[in-house]
């Protein structure tokens, strides 16, 4: 899921990045969406949650790996309480296929963990160099990617970006077993970085920047024009046009819009890592995840990046389980364990909790330590 991945540290070594700033819009992309049934679907993640707040763990497989090594990492979280497993296999059906099963055999659930829109790595997508999504000051990421070279962004508006995109998303719903496929990275580059990684990169960013602000390709912006009578380009400050914000927040919505069907036709569900809360999510990275046709959101709060406190953590979550109101999308809070003491943890699932979460997914699982699993299993008997 999107955990992102700058070089503090990572799901597959890179880390789940988030961005925030100093202020909110809280625009939407479209009207509230009616809450939808999942009549196809043959797999409900929550049967296992109905009894207990439920726990998930992100994790990286690696195909060069044995099932034995697989079977004990699988037990260890069995053990501990763990009910699902985000996977992320590259976006290999095979690799995914062969792991449900060991899963299954400690009634752990599966969910295929797929980088969505951000690409790195892609070998058909590579071959396409017009796939891929250009800044406003004319970089397109396939050569000149902003802020690391694994920002490998596609354009969620082109035809052909888009259906190849689609097309992994169908391969791994096919894969029977699977409980949902796991939208990540399902967003535009960062607008904003979050305030923690600034130094980082020796960055001041308090307005949008042309470097950073996606995508002027030819293909949306004359698809823009061709509705809204204005181009773009031509803007002094593309900020503050409410219909250009609106226009990429509509087609990242269109690509989930899709997956959901997809899916739900394959009889499995849809969630999605996403950022802290909609109106940080809509302002830092065009992602308004409240309007979306999704069954479970797992929003990234992972308050060391954004210099706040442990109870920042519930702020956040109160935030999004109040935006969903009226939706069938549940919430289940992301907790960045690397840092966190065992008390430290034990307050954030607290803070999760208390403020209406159905669950919380720690990244990633290789990373958690015996003293902090010690704190997971305590908080199960509560």
């Amino acid at each position: 899921m999107e955990n992102l991945k700058h070089t503090m540290m990572t799901k597959n070594n890179l880390f789940k990045f988030l961005t925030i700033s100093t202020f909110l819009l809280a625009t939407s992309c479209e009207l509230k969406k009616e809450p939808t049934a999942a009549s196809n679907v043959q797999v409900t993640y929550t049967e296992t949650a109905e009894k207990s707040f439920k726990l998930w763990t992100w994790i990286t497989a690696e195909k060069a790996r044995t099932n034995e090594s697989f079977d004990e990492e699988f037990k260890k979280y069995s053990d501990n309480g763990i009910n699902a497993i985000l996977i992320n296999t590259n976006g290999d059906p095979v690799l995914l296929s062969r792991l449900v099963p060991i899963a299954k055999k400690y009634n752990i659930e599966v969910h295929a963990w797929m980088f969505t829109i951000n690409r790195p790595g892609d070998k058909i997508a590579e071959q396409h160099p017009e796939w891929y999504a250009v800044s406003r000051d004319g970089k397109s990421c396939f050569d000149e990617p902003p802020y690391v070279g694994y920002y490998k962004w596609l354009c969620p508006t082109r035809k052909e970006s888009r259906e190849h995109i689609l097309s992994l998303i169908e391969g791994l719903s096919k894969v029977e077993g699977v409980a949902s496929f796991h939208l990540d990275y399902i967003r535009y580059s960062d607008i904003f970085l979050p305030i923690g990684l600034l130094p980082k990169y020796d960055l001041k960013q308090e307005i949008e920047l042309p470097r950073f602000d996606f995508c002027y390709c030819d293909v949306c912006t004359t698809e823009f024009e061709e509705e809204h009578h204005k181009n773009p380009k031509d803007f002094s400050n593309p900020a503050i046009d409410m219909e250009w914000k609106n226009f990429r927040l509509n087609k990242v919505k269109a690509i989930v819009d899709e997956a959901y069907k997809i899916t739900h036709d394959n009889g499995k569900l849809l969630t999605a890592a996403v950022f802290p809360y909609p109106e940080m999510a809509d302002h830092m990275v065009r992602q308004r995840w409240d309007k979306w046709n999704v069954d479970a959101v797992l929003p990234m709060i992972y308050n060391v990046f954004y210099n706040e406190e442990i109870d920042w953590i519930g702020y956040a979550t109160k935030q999004g389980v109040e935006d969903l109101k009226g939706t069938n999308t549940e919430l289940h809070t992301g907790i960045y364990v690397p840092e966190m003491t065992a008390l430290d943890l034990k307050e954030a699932i607290n803070q999760a909790k208390i403020n209406g979460a159905k669950g919380v997914s720690f990244f990633d699982g290789p990373a958690i330590t015996e003293e902090q699993w010690q704190t997971i299993r305590d908080t199960q008997n509560n």
